[in-house]
């Protein structure tokens, strides 16, 4: 084996290894403060905007020369608001599915699954108290240039008015999206593998674009204070199809194939 070979060996780990990890972290995540786990979230939810905020800026800078192609740049933007999310260790809701639930397999913890139904609501509560602290400030006049506050608009009204069971097929696809960045953060034992790794999974979620219950929720709140028609309705609507869907697709789809996966292979080894 050449050294490429073994670089790429020395920097992932094997799916057992990789579950053990997620559980240590899990029981981190599940034990951490009350403040922290606040402060997390709400880091988490206004960091996220940035990225919001870069893809409706080169978007909008891009179409009139480069047409249909300026939604990949406005993606390859938002996916680095992604980056800044993982190495600040901040917490996205849905990111955080596989580690507490690797730790409730592990069966060391007790009451584990009330522990997680609270995590998993303090972070996606407040993921959007600091998401709309963020574009309450981005929405400010003259603060965004004006094509940039069309281009949010553009996007949230396109969220709002998609069809609901496409809404909710999105949705499955992005939970899955996000749950699986944070399985590969666990296996890369580099950062730069991590960054990389966070970078592509935000290019694309926003290129499809792959509903997130947080991303999805500020992005028409965006809209609406930069002067989007829409109403408090389409975000509770939208809100809870992306949270269905984030759901199945990232509990149910990644973070449970992955804990059979650990687990056969633990009892293969066995």
């Amino acid at each position: 084996m050449g050294d490429g070979s073994h670089y790429v060996m020395a920097t992932v780990l094997n799916p057992k290894e990789i579950f053990d990890r997620a559980a240590d972290e899990g029981q981190r995540r599940l034990d951490q403060s009350l403040l922290a786990l606040l402060a997390t979230g709400f880091i988490a939810g206004f960091t996220i905007v940035f990225g919001s905020a870069a893809q409706a800026l080169v978007h909008s800078a891009a179409y009139p020369h480069f047409g249909s192609f300026a939604s990949v740049l406005g993606a390859m933007s938002f996916g680095l608001g992604v980056v800044l999310l993982i190495i600040g260790r901040a917490e996205l809701f849905s990111e955080n599915f596989f580690d507490p639930i690797a730790t409730a397999f592990e069966g060391k913890e007790q009451h584990v699954f009330p522990r997680i139904v609270k995590l998993w609501s303090l972070t996606l509560i407040l993921n959007l108290v600091g998401g709309a602290l963020m574009i309450f400030v981005f929405s400010i006049e003259g603060t965004l240039p004006q094509i940039a506050r069309d281009e949010i608009t553009t996007l949230a009204v396109a969220i709002a008015d998609r069809a609901p069971a496409a809404t909710f097929a999105r949705s499955v696809i992005g939970g899955a999206l996000v749950a699986l960045l944070s399985y590969l953060v666990i296996a890369s034992q580099s950062m730069g593998l991590r960054a990389a790794m966070a970078y592509i999974v935000g290019v694309l979620l926003a290129l499809g674009p792959f509903e997130h219950v947080v991303v999805s929720m500020l992005h028409i709140a965006f809209g609406l204070l930069v002067g989007a028609e829409l109403s408090l309705v389409h975000l509770a609507k939208i809100g809870g199809i992306a949270l269905a869907g984030n759901l199945v697709g990232g509990v149910g789809l990644v973070t449970l194939s992955h804990a059979a996966q650990a687990l056969g292979e633990q009892d293969d080894a066995g």
